[in-house]
């Protein structure tokens, strides 16, 4: 037979420590206003019984958990299991409690607020975004300030944080006319993905610039597996691009290992390829990648500081977007 478990009571530590009740709330409350030595007596009695105030009846009364939702859709991408710790620091160092949400697979916040909704949640911090004006307005519509990635929609509840892709897009195409390429392929993300979508459309527009029109298209899905698959596509429809540009670098060390263990081909003598990103899988000797860094530390930094504000704020004060600029790192993927 099991029984329930019963947790110390702030009855007990009252009698263990001589004191009234209401004294042991006021040692436990922020700015309490008990003496010293009454505090000292409540937290002795407190340890040795192994206890610790329940917060719902604070959470209840002043409409504020201290929780902060931080949602990922796994930790596969390296990107996004670096800014989840990022984040984690962040927020238990400015004295929040993280609560972990996982989202399956379609690499954005869209189908979470339902579940958010019954969390007295102060806040939603991610790494990934909010795509669609409902999802958008359905988080407006709990009132719970929202801080995303690369988010393309906005309002008074919900705020982005942005890379600028198009920047670094433009450079890798800069990168790869001026390596000697005439041949170019692109690999997305996720279908709708709006990082990927803002990557493709810097990358084009600067080839254009080159008097490049064309560009061959295949789609990855964020994934090693689908840069594998994608550069096996891009391959059986005829000759490969001589220069290849992926929407991360999860994708590009999938088109690395397949051009030159599937195909036997050489990078870059063969074929350029970059990534975008900056993972600590990027640097490494086996991949040596070239890559427009994604920083996240940065990017969090600044989502904190919004959050902060939106916080404390008695309105809302979101909608705004902050741009992070990249930054290109050439390494032996296009260094000929």
């Amino acid at each position: 037979m099991t029984t329930s478990r019963r947790y110390p009571s702030s009855t007990g530590v009252a009698r263990l420590a001589g004191v009234s009740q209401s004294a042991v709330s006021r040692a436990f409350s922020e700015g309490g206003s008990g003496s010293e030595e009454t505090s000292r007596k409540v937290f002795e009695a407190a340890k040795k019984l192994g206890y610790s105030p329940n917060l719902l009846p604070r959470i209840l009364r002043k409409h504020r958990s201290n929780l902060v939702a931080v949602v990922i859709s796994g930790t596969d991408n390296p990107f996004y299991a670096s800014a989840l710790e990022e984040f984690t620091r962040e927020l238990q160092g400015t004295g929040h409690q993280v609560l972990l949400v996982h989202v399956d697979g379609d690499h954005s916040l869209d189908g979470v607020v339902p579940r958010l909704a019954s969390y007295r949640v102060d806040a939603i911090v991610s790494a990934l975004p909010v795509l669609s004006k409902d999802a958008a307005k359905a988080f407006a519509n709990v009132r719970v300030p929202t801080i995303s990635f690369n988010t393309p929609v906005r309002n008074r509840w919900v705020t982005s944080v942005c890379s600028d892709g198009a920047q670094g897009a433009s450079a890798v195409a800069d990168l790869f006319v001026a390596r000697g390429a005439r041949r170019f392929g692109f690999i997305a993300g996720s279908e709708g993905s709006h990082a990927s979508d803002e990557r493709l459309a810097g990358y084009r527009g600067r080839l254009r610039a080159h008097g490049h029109a064309g560009i061959e298209l295949a789609a990855g899905d964020y994934t090693y597996e689908g840069g594998l698959r994608a550069v096996r596509e891009l391959r059986d429809r005829g000759a490969l691009p001589d220069a290849i540009f992926c929407a991360n670098d999860l994708m590009a060390i999938g088109v690395l290992d397949g051009l030159r263990r599937s195909f036997g081909m050489r990078v870059p003598e063969d074929v350029l390829v970059a990534g975008f990103d900056d993972v600590p899988e990027a640097s490494w000797l086996a991949y040596d990648l070239t890559t427009v860094v994604q920083d996240g530390k940065a990017m969090v930094a600044e989502a904190m500081g919004i959050l902060q504000t939106m916080m404390s704020s008695s309105t809302s004060t979101g909608g705004i977007q902050r741009l992070v600029p990249g930054r290109l790192i050439e390494r032996s993927t296009t260094r000929r």
